[in-house]
């Protein structure tokens, strides 16, 4: 609303010293518009300026007045035949009331007209900055014509009195278990986060966020949250430790505490303005919105990767590809790592800044932005969108009529054309084997047809929980690591039909020890073979860093297999495995005095032989440790 506000002024001042009716009475309302103008009391201003018509209802510039004042309370209908009373009263049109004309006209979806006054007002003025505006408007026409026809089922569901208000909430922000919700409050024109857990189909009473991160003297906003709902990332302005007048931070939230933020520093945040952060599911890039030079318009989207010594890379422009000449704002990556959703007034739409969304492809270009559709698209602006881990809810803010208040924050469906690629998570917690109580350690999740590492961060210390985001249909490792302990090794499958249904699970790992024991679950060999496949290496890597930090740990190596075929045949295909794995440590800078193996065939199965799970739990390759 601001905007509009800000935009019409602009506007109204052409009028509000024009005057062209001789009659006392008219001009004397028309004036009295003006105060009430400058203080954004457009009710006030639209009744006095009536008051002028029906003294005079030939007066041209109180039509014109009152058409902007109609169009800063987005009363576009009456806007469009104030200005088109302006036209049949007028004998030489100015280019502000041709411009009027046709935008009003487009904000009533009557492209046809509008086309026609878009095209006699740039044959008056090509050159000026409302030109290019025009041009644009022209393109929206066209595209407008076409989409409009195609609308999508929309239906917006407001969260409720848990977190709408009276006040303004708004930027939303989910983590992917679609159990945390955290948003900007608007109170008394102090902006704070808060926070909201949906529990029982509904979002609990709202509560502040940690006075940490909420302050008396600054605003927060803009804010993005972990899909693990461990690190948010947020705009803060005009602070001191600030680079430029709005920079980016991030606070980490171990247990239920959230730590002091800190400023993300250089090369994210410039002497320029920086905000709308946006993170990636691995954690690893940050998207965000700058004004900074080498852009393409006036803002865009940036993005920094951190690098290989945990530091933020350089900030790169996402190019044309998303970026236009004109602005982009609330970038947002879905879960699926590819999917970006963002706001723009630069790409064909409904006029103003629409929802788009882009897909990158496997060498990291996006694709041509899409417009999200009509009815979300309209006239208005539209920003903010995120989207649910399982890609069918969006969520924005919006002064709709049902609201509690300035501005709510509403959830609908996504369309099906614009839904992203499914996702699904693994949620677990770590534990020590003996005393059950929980660990910080470090989990890695690793896709084994990519080699892709899809998650490498600690659990809470205080929880010892931890929330891992990935596609579904691909097969991944998944390993834990703390100090002192033995690592746990395991994979799994996340099916086409798993969406719904996370991967869960709780670990126990195993203090160094005499006799401890470790399933490498993924060693993997041919059937009948003891080639090490190359899907076996990170596994591999792993043993050797473990025993490279572990330097008087010597282990035994040692290979099993099912009951099926000949039991001679099975203790030389075990111990040929476990020889594979030998050699591969030896190769690797492993002292021979510290290894040992052998092969046991189906002697010590874990698991009953006469199932295929059983069997195929006892075809394993562990080792122990034999001295500490």
């Amino acid at each position: 609303m601001k905007y509009w506000c800000l935009l019409s002024l602009t506007f109204l001042s052409i009028f509000t010293n024009a005057q062209n009716s001789s009659n006392k009475k008219a001009l004397n309302f028309f004036e009295r518009a003006n105060p009430f103008i400058q203080k954004q009391d457009y009710a006030s201003a639209e009744q006095v300026l009536k008051n002028a018509i029906e003294a005079d209802p030939h007066f041209q510039d109180a039509y014109a007045l009152l058409a902007g004042v109609y169009k800063a309370q987005r009363k576009y209908s009456d806007a469009k035949q104030a200005f088109q009373k302006v036209l049949a009263l007028s004998k030489n049109v100015s280019p502000e009331i041709l411009f009027g004309t046709a935008e009003m006209e487009f904000a009533t979806q009557e492209y046809a007209k509008a086309r026609q006054h878009f095209t006699e007002f740039l044959n008056l003025d090509a050159s000026s900055d409302r030109a290019k505006k025009a041009t644009k408007y022209l393109m929206d026409c066209d595209f407008s014509v076409l989409a409009i026809k195609k609308p999508f089922k929309y239906t917006p569901t407001n969260l409720g009195s848990g977190v709408n208000t009276t006040d303004a909430e708004y930027f939303p922000a989910l983590t992917a278990d679609g159990e945390t919700l955290v948003f900007t409050r608007q109170v008394n024109g102090n902006e704070d986060f808060w926070t909201s857990q949906f529990k029982n189909n509904s979002w609990t009473m709202a509560t502040r966020l940690s006075p940490k991160i909420n302050t008396a003297r600054y605003n927060e906003g803009a804010q993005t949250i972990s899909p693990d709902g461990k690190y948010l990332f947020f705009t803060g302005c005009n602070r001191p430790d600030g680079l430029g007048r709005c920079d980016i931070y991030v606070s980490h939230r171990e247990g239920n505490d959230w730590g002091e933020p800190y400023n993300v520093g250089k090369p994210v945040n410039s002497e320029y303005w920086e905000s709308q952060p946006a993170i990636s599911p691995d954690g690893r890039t940050l998207y965000f919105i700058s004004n900074r030079p080498g852009g393409s318009g006036g803002y865009d989207i940036w993005k920094s990767t951190i690098t290989d010594d945990a530091k933020w890379g350089p900030a790169i422009n996402l190019g044309t590809d998303i970026n236009t000449s004109y602005d982009e704002n609330t970038p947002f990556l879905h879960a699926d790592g590819k999917t970006l959703y963002f706001s723009s007034d630069g790409w064909p739409g409904f006029g103003n800044k629409d929802i788009y969304f882009s897909r990158m492809d496997d060498s990291g270009k996006f694709t041509t932005p899409v417009n999200l559709g009509f009815p979300l698209n309209s006239f208005d602006d539209e920003s903010g969108l995120i989207v649910s881990a399982d890609g069918n809810l969006g969520m924005f803010s919006s002064n709709l009529k049902d609201g509690f208040g300035a501005q709510d924050i509403y959830s609908f469906g996504i369309p099906e054309a614009a839904k992203p690629s499914k996702v699904s998570y693994v949620k677990g917690i770590v534990r020590d084997k003996d005393s059950k109580k929980t660990i910080e350690s470090n989990v890695q999740v690793v896709d084994l047809k990519t080699n892709k590492t899809v998650f490498d961060d600690y659990t809470d210390p205080e929880t010892g929980e931890f929330l891992a985001v990935m596609p579904i249909g691909s097969d991944y490792l998944f390993n834990v690591n703390a100090e002192g302990y033995l690592f746990y090794s395991e994979n799994f499958e996340l099916k086409a039909g798993d969406i719904n249904k996370p991967y869960q699970i709780e670990v126990y790992i195993e203090k160094i020890k005499p006799g401890g024991n470790v399933t490498l679950r993924n060693i993997f060999f041919d059937t009948n073979k003891y080639n090490l496949l190359p899907a076996s290496i990170r596994e591999l890597n792993l043993l050797i860093d473990f025993l490279n930090q572990n330097t008087t740990v010597n282990i035994e190596i040692q290979g099993h297999t099912d009951n099926i075929g000949d039991a001679k045949l099975n203790e030389k295909l075990s111990l040929n495995r476990a020889n594979a794995v030998y050699d591969y440590l030896l190769k690797n800078g492993i002292d021979l005095r510290r290894l040992t193996f052998k092969g046991f065939g189906a002697n010590k199965p874990v698991a009953d032989n006469k199932t295929e799970i059983g069997r195929k739990n006892n075809r394993r390759t562990s080792f122990v440790i034999t001295k500490i």
